[in-house]
């Protein structure tokens, strides 16, 4: 008989006892391995978010808070920039991108970018992904709207599809709803349709619709006319500058195809900034400071996932421990049957082994299943994408660390197993 089977039938005769020690390392070293590379994949996904944007222009409170309203769409920002300081801006400096955005409209949740036709043709969703149209065309009049891949997949809309939006992120009534205070008002006056649907991209562009900045502007309009008591039909000729407002603007300095970081960004950002009546972004930046405040968090879970993956180490010396006594009869046998001390040591120590190595595979079974379900959790609640799949390099040295750390547990047992006596162990029971 080899020692590998020998081995296999001491779990086997021990099976319940095997299968919760080996499931206890199988957590934790999933929750490892899903923490390390949820930390990477993650930072991807927001670097990816930012596109080809050099600046970002708002009146939100803070860079950051700019940053994740006006790229990743987590909220409406609440101030608008103004006619005149939009034109002020754009002349400013002869940017090779200035698109400006407006944000506050939804439908069924998805919210709504109104902008020029700048947004398809200059602004990349991911740096060096322009965008690609799978269906349609790009919007070129008002109350057009072209939809993410995402808003298509789940509203089921395709084109010539009529709509009505939403002002703020309430749910459309459109969407079946009863008619409670989630619902925000909605611009029923005015019908859009479908006119283009965008391939994925990856970013969190996919769970947004998007028009025309004019056709945002008469919405609001109308919502002004009726406050003042004149509610009429909207066109452009009754726009004001009080109207014309947006909530942020996309800039990008002129620079080399292959350059996301031209020498005049730090001047021209340096000069944003003095502008107190403005917040000015660095996207790329502003994500890397989210990130070195989540790295704080980071430390946490890591000392958490290590702590789990520490007790599973001690399941293994117990669980062994415990099994000594049912085993020095087997080991006793065994050593009639002419194996040495030291081979003794080795079956004991080889078992703790491969239940340290089968934990650690089921480990990134389990990684996977955790990554699947926070990117599919992502990517509905924020269209942020992540690839559910953990990084090979950890993969490797969790499972190492982790099936050494079984190997250690097996260390005392095995002693144990060395030094049991022939002769007790083969005393009649009772």
């Amino acid at each position: 008989m080899s020692d590998l089977t020998i081995v296999l039938r001491s779990l086997q005769t021990r099976a319940f006892s095997s299968i919760v020690v080996v499931l206890l390392v199988a957590v934790s070293a999933g929750l490892m391995l899903s923490i390390l590379s949820l930390r990477s994949a993650g930072e991807r996904a927001f670097e990816r978010g930012t596109g080809n944007a050099h600046l970002l222009v708002s009146r939100d409170g803070s860079p950051l808070v700019s940053v994740l309203n006006g790229l990743f769409y987590a909220n409406a920002p609440k101030a608008p920039i103004d006619a005149t300081k939009l034109a002020e801006l754009r002349a400013s400096f002869p940017w090779a991108m200035f698109v400006p955005t407006a944000i506050g409209d939804s439908y069924r949740g998805f919210p709504v970018v109104a902008t020029d036709a700048g947004f398809f043709s200059s602004f990349e969703p991911v740096l060096g992904e322009p965008w690609r149209i799978a269906e349609g065309r790009v919007f070129d009049k008002n109350f057009e709207l072209v939809l993410g891949s995402a808003v298509a997949r789940e509203t089921g809309l395709r084109l010539g599809a009529k709509l009505t939006l939403t002002h703020g992120s309430g749910k459309s009534r459109e969407d079946g709803g009863d008619g409670s205070a989630e619902h925000a008002h909605e611009h029923r006056e005015y019908e859009f349709t479908v006119v283009g649907i965008v391939a994925p991209t990856g970013s969190p562009h996919d769970r947004a619709l998007f028009g025309t900045l004019e056709s945002s502007w008469i919405l609001h309009a109308h919502d002004r006319f009726e406050r003042e008591g004149a509610s009429r039909t909207v066109t452009p000729a009754d726009l004001t500058d009080g109207d014309r407002v947006v909530t942020g603007a996309l800039l990008r300095l002129p620079s080399r195809e292959a350059s996301s970081a031209p020498p005049a960004l730090v001047s021209q950002y340096d000069r944003l900034r003095r502008d107190g009546s403005i917040t000015v972004a660095i996207p790329s930046n502003e994500v890397a400071r989210l990130f070195g405040i989540v790295k704080s968090i980071d430390v946490l879970f890591l000392a958490m996932a290590g702590a789990t993956l520490l007790s599973s180490g001690v399941a293994i010396l117990l669980s062994m421990i415990n099994s000594m006594s049912e085993r020095r009869r087997q080991v006793a046998i065994l050593r009639v049957l002419g194996a040495s001390q030291g081979r003794i040591f080795w079956l004991v120590l080889t078992e703790s082994t491969i239940v340290g190595l089968v934990g650690a595979l089921f480990g990134v079974a389990i990684c996977l299943l955790v990554l699947f379900v926070a990117t599919q959790w992502l990517l509905g609640a924020h269209g942020i994408v992540i690839a559910p799949e953990p990084d090979a390099r950890s993969a490797v040295l969790v499972a190492m660390g982790t099936t050494l750390l079984a190997a250690l547990a097996g260390v005392v047992p095995a002693v144990l197993a060395y030094r049991t006596s022939v002769a007790r162990g083969l005393r009649p029971i009772g």
